[in-house]
């Protein structure tokens, strides 16, 4: 059987239950390499338990997934990482009492080589691959507008640019997938269209972004493809325009009442 090379990531038959609650039911998907693929549902449709999935912190208990080629079953999160899929949190999760550049620095030692010789001696080597991951971490802080606040702790930035930091966090990791969970929760417009031109740029540079995001118009203004998600079921999968004319997703949001009106910016 020939592999799809445009493929990244394929799921098959992802199965999840927590006790007597099915989280998730089946699912499948996949997602292009450089595209933005939404995923949509209302509350409690399993969107953050099919990313806690994927990124290791949760086993599946049916399905598996395929990334990049190879099988990423049953790993860790810091091994799914080391693959190459990154992701952000709901809820904020960044080193509130370290600064912006330290927390940045944090994500790119995955790809480091000093082991613990190299951390206790400080020889040469280790001291220049430090140097070089503190010049990284400053070049993702400008890439996402928070440069300016590179020496403050994260947790006196404002939210939108804690949620920029997070993201260069995960861009520290040199993701070949970047899994963003409600990244503009929170924001104002004025926050929401700077990260809209934000996903457009780390897309035109060459990174996958698999998103979950209440925001209906950014997710119809920027995703290529959508799935949608109720009760943990896949109900709809297409172009932003197909799914919001979708019947079981009007009436998975809406009670079949009304007609989404979430036409691309």
């Amino acid at each position: 059987m020939s592999v799809n090379s445009s493929v990244l990531l394929a799921a098959t038959g992802i199965g999840k239950r927590f006790g007597g609650v099915q989280a998730l039911t089946d699912v499948s998907f996949s997602i292009e390499r450089g595209e933005i693929y939404g995923l949509i549902g209302p509350n409690g449709a399993g969107k953050t338990s099919l990313f806690n999935v994927l990124t290791g912190i949760y086993m599946p208990d049916s399905g598996n997934f395929t990334f990049d080629g190879a099988p990423l079953d049953r790993l860790k999160p810091n091994e799914v990482a080391e693959r190459g899929i990154a992701r952000t949190f709901q809820n904020i999760r960044l080193f509130q009492n370290l600064s912006a550049l330290e927390n940045v620095m944090i994500g790119r030692h995955i790809r480091t080589r000093a082991g613990v010789f190299g951390a206790i001696f400080r020889d040469r080597q280790t001291l220049a691959e430090e140097a070089s991951i503190e010049s990284r971490s400053y070049e993702l802080l400008d890439y996402v507008g928070v440069a300016n606040r590179a020496n403050h702790l994260a947790k006196h930035l404002a939210y939108g640019d804690q949620r920029r930091l997070e993201i260069a966090r995960a861009l520290a990791t040199e993701p070949k997938l970047l899994a963003l969970d409600e990244p503009a929760a929170g924001m104002n417009a004025t926050e929401t269209k700077a990260l809209k031109a934000l996903l457009d740029d780390i897309r035109r540079d060459g990174t996958t972004i698999l998103l979950i995001e209440h925001d209906m118009k950014l997710v119809m203004s920027i995703c290529d493809r959508v799935l949608v998600l109720d009760y943990g079921k896949k109900i709809a999968e297409g172009s932003a325009a197909e799914v919001q004319r979708d019947p079981k997703v009007v009436a998975a949001y809406l009670g079949g009442e009304v007609t989404l009106n979430l036409r691309r910016a």
